[in-house]
């Protein structure tokens, strides 16, 4: 009897396991998109910082894809057009702008220090099933061995 409630216990913590390891899979793949996204707006935040620096009709490098730049002149040094949502862009100062950034930069780090804990969960979930299904292994193993 108890060999069949072990068998059973080996396939629930198998399933267990499975279902876990898909999880800190989207875990993780949500993770590097959240590091993408904050790359990104990082990078918006350096350009604004040296968009600040520049005067009116500095030359600038804009990129446009594939590794590749056009050369461009500042029209206005003082506005800039952001992104709030659904497609939608806005101008905005580039002190207004810079604080919209680094308030989205913030929102992201704390998604990803959330998804983080929730992946060390998962984790430790999965550890804890493995060596309870190596311990049942064992036990299996020294039964058959009597």
């Amino acid at each position: 009897m108890t060999q069949k409630i072990d068998e059973e216990e080996i396939r629930r913590l198998s399933v267990e396991i499975r279902f876990l390891e898909e999880t800190a899979e989207a875990i993780q793949s949500r993770i590097r998109m959240l590091n993408a996204a904050i790359s990104d707006l990082t990078y918006a935040s350096m350009t604004l910082e040296g968009l600040e620096k520049e005067g009116e009709n500095a030359e600038l490098l804009v990129p446009i894809g594939g590794n590749s730049y056009i050369k461009a002149r500042l029209q206005s040094a003082d506005k800039v057009t952001v992104g709030i949502g659904a497609g939608i862009s806005i101008e905005k100062t580039i002190q207004e702008a810079k604080e919209i950034v680094r308030k989205r930069i913030e929102e992201l780090e704390k998604s990803r220090e959330e998804l983080q804990r929730q992946f060390s969960q998962v984790i430790a979930r999965i550890q804890e099933d493995q060596d309870r299904l190596q311990k049942i292994a064992a036990t299996l193993t020294q039964e058959k061995n009597k």
